[in-house]
């Protein structure tokens, strides 16, 4: 059994993969918080050069409404791949998953709800 903070890592290596691998880039940042049966993703730095392109290149609500349309679906696409990596970690099954992406800074934000609280071990005080 892993520790609540051992978890949050794995995730953070697993959605930072993912990212990478699926996406082409990954982010500049990744940080994971488990809230009893809420697993946040809190992502910083993922926007491509393109995205970031595209955002400047049209009106402010075509390019923000397309590039985050583009993300979602990509997301929904390879969401049975975000959910097994997410069971695999944590041992428990994801109920639903929640994301945006914000066009102004670059940050997105992935919240899985997971059908209980993950088990974890207490961490050993010296």
């Amino acid at each position: 059994m892993k520790t609540r903070g051992e978890m949050e890592a794995a995730v953070c290596q697993g959605v930072r993969r993912f990212e990478l691998e699926y996406m082409g880039r990954g982010p500049k940042d990744v940080h994971a918080h488990l809230l009893g049966d809420l697993l946040v993703v809190r992502l910083q730095g993922v926007l491509t050069a393109a995205e970031q392109q595209l955002v400047r290149s049209q009106s402010a609500d075509k390019g923000r409404d397309l590039l985050k349309q583009v993300r979602t679906h990509l997301l929904e696409t390879a969401r049975p791949l975000m959910e097994a990596m997410i069971l695999e970690v944590t041992e428990v099954a994801v109920v639903s998953l929640h994301h945006d992406i914000s066009t102004t800074t670059g940050e997105e934000l992935v919240v899985f709800t997971l059908a209980e609280t993950p088990g974890t071990r207490e961490l050993k005080r010296r």
